[in-house]
């Protein structure tokens, strides 16, 4: 559980011009903040942002940051990408903790939207779209093309949210096959013969072992990020 913060502006201050004066180093300074862990990572970061940003960078803020999804996107992808090291975007982008880019990227490991505060509210309450097996095919294939953009695609397509995400995971978990609208057909298994279930079965733990290995590696680098 994240520790609240219990360093004055006034000493993280007087560290940072001690650290950046060449007075103090970052050791000295840890020890004496009786600061734990990675106590030198510690004061090398404050220095770091108090260089960039003043002392304003300290200064405990009345409410939240807003970021954009687009913004939270490009975070998170510049890391996965191997473009910046967590430190770096917290530097550049004036994030306030790995923490916050790390819970963006297990979201987004995780196919939780990133959000911003502009949604597209008409995507939550139109009615759901009727259409082909064809139809649903041709729609998720878009969205996932599009960085598995949901909401854009419901809107596009004029769909209802909750159903074009319930699309996505079913194609994603079990191929197109289980975008086939089974009502009234829940005797088809029963009909197959043991070697086509058997294949279907096969296919089904193949694109399950792909996404399983997918995740595995993505949760990785999340939590390498937390590490840092």
């Amino acid at each position: 559980m994240p520790r609240k913060s219990k360093y004055i502006v006034e000493e993280k201050v007087k560290a940072c011009t001690d650290y950046l004066s060449g007075l103090k180093s970052a050791s000295q300074i840890a020890k004496e903040l009786n600061i734990r862990g990675n106590g030198r990572g510690v004061v090398r970061g404050w220095a770091k942002k108090y260089k960039a940003y003043g002392t304003s960078v300290f200064i405990s803020k009345t409410r939240n940051n807003y970021y954009s999804k687009e913004f939270k996107e490009r975070v998170v992808k510049e890391y996965l990408d191997g473009t910046s090291s967590p430190n770096e975007l917290i530097i550049k982008y004036n994030i306030p903790s790995r923490t916050t880019i790390a819970t963006w990227i297990k979201m987004y490991n995780s196919h939780i939207e990133l959000k911003d505060y502009n949604p597209k509210p008409e995507v939550y309450m139109t009615n759901t779209l009727k259409t082909t097996l064809e139809g649903k095919i041709e729609i998720v294939k878009d969205c996932l093309d599009h960085d598995r953009d949901i909401k854009g695609t419901a809107a596009k397509y004029g769909c209802n949210y909750a159903q074009l995400y319930q699309w996505v995971r079913k194609y994603e978990t079990n191929g197109e096959d289980s975008l086939v609208d089974k009502r009234g057909k829940s005797k088809e298994d029963a009909e197959l013969s043991e070697l086509e279930k058997a294949d279907r079965k096969i296919s089904q733990l193949e694109r399950e072992k792909e996404e399983y290995r997918k995740k595995f590696e993505l949760l990785k680098k999340a939590e390498e990020c937390e590490r840092w």
